[in-house]
């Protein structure tokens, strides 16, 4: 009789050992779904910031054809198709939604409001309405914010250093994105330290920029600073380059690539930092936190690059000060 009672329990027993983990293998097999929202166009090439992200998320154990799938959608650089696509990206429905820049977070902030988005590259989160605070976000959004009013004044400092002669310094900016009016207001404190005239030049529309750079001819500009701006700035930065060495204008700009691309020198946040934290954030959601759960971030680590070859062609020599302080030197 004791042999039967033990008989009909092994199979309970093994079945209950069975539960968790079939819950386990459920789990381990569920695939997530992230939309990867973007303003501006799908690059012909390779796409540095992507192929981080990508291996950020490889890193905390998510692998795409695997337990993940990515939408990625691109604007073109049109606001209205953003809309389109967020709303898009809502209806399929995604887990979460990575948003390039301000524009694709506002886009994806007003396609919902419970979908978790991680806001990427956004300027002014607080004074853009996306966030109620960095430390407290509230709503359905957290992120980054690579808003540093503080960085032209230390660009204007490096390019100073650089070109100790220079007195009239150009400022390429454009008005319609929200942070450029605190960081100029910045830039002007340092300006005035440093006995620099700082001259503001607008630029809106790409066929605006031959006649920014006749503006700063005018001005008698000595150098440039030229503020990181993705919708625009940003894009265009090939010819912003090839003009100012044209116009022999020794330049600073804010990403790693721009100095790459020919620019004279570049200080800024270290990009790859950046993403990698983007998919530390998407890993957390999907996790369970709430974007309320997890502060805005704003950059730790930035990084200076110089441009011998530029400086060569611009006639100038490099302070061995500056070039000690530099992350990467381009021969």
């Amino acid at each position: 009789m004791r042999c039967s009672t033990v008989g009909r329990m092994a199979p309970l027993a093994l079945a209950l050992l069975l539960v968790p983990l079939a819950a386990d293998a459920q789990q381990a097999t569920k695939v997530y779904r992230i939309g990867w929202l973007v303003a501006g166009s799908h690059p012909a090439g390779p796409e540095p910031r992507w192929e981080t992200f990508q291996q950020g998320l490889r890193d905390l154990g998510y692998v795409e054809g695997q337990n993940l799938h990515i939408e990625r959608r691109y604007a073109e650089g049109s606001d209205a198709r953003l809309g389109d696509l967020a709303a898009e990206l809502v209806r399929l429905p995604v887990d979460v939604i990575v948003a390039g820049g301000s524009a694709a977070t506002k886009a994806a902030q007003q396609a919902t409001r419970t979908i978790p988005i991680v806001m990427a590259s956004s300027g002014d989160p607080v004074g853009m309405g996306f966030v109620a605070s960095l430390a407290r976000p509230e709503g359905n959004i957290t992120g980054m914010s690579n808003f540093v009013v503080e960085l032209p004044g230390k660009q204007l400092e490096l390019l100073k250093e650089a070109v100790p002669r220079s007195t009239r310094v150009a400022v390429l900016t454009n008005p319609d994105t929200p942070s450029h009016g605190l960081e100029v207001e910045h830039l002007g404190v340092a300006a005035k330290a440093l006995g620099v005239h700082a001259h503001v030049v607008p630029l809106r529309r790409h066929d605006e920029l031959a006649g920014a750079f006749a503006a700063m001819a005018r001005e008698g500009a000595e150098a440039l600073v030229v503020l990181g701006e993705p919708l625009l700035i940003d894009r265009i930065i090939g010819p912003i380059v090839d003009l100012a060495a044209q116009s022999r204008l020794p330049a600073i700009y804010r990403w790693r690539s721009q100095a790459h691309a020919g620019g004279l020198m570049s200080y800024g946040p270290n990009q790859p930092a950046i993403w990698r934290r983007y998919a530390y954030y998407v890993h957390r959601l999907l996790q369970g936190a709430t974007p309320a759960d997890l502060p805005v971030e704003q950059p730790t680590k930035f990084e200076l690059i110089i441009n011998l070859k530029t400086a060569k062609a611009l006639g100038l020599t490099m302070p061995p000060s500056l070039l000690l302080l530099a992350d990467e030197v381009l021969q």
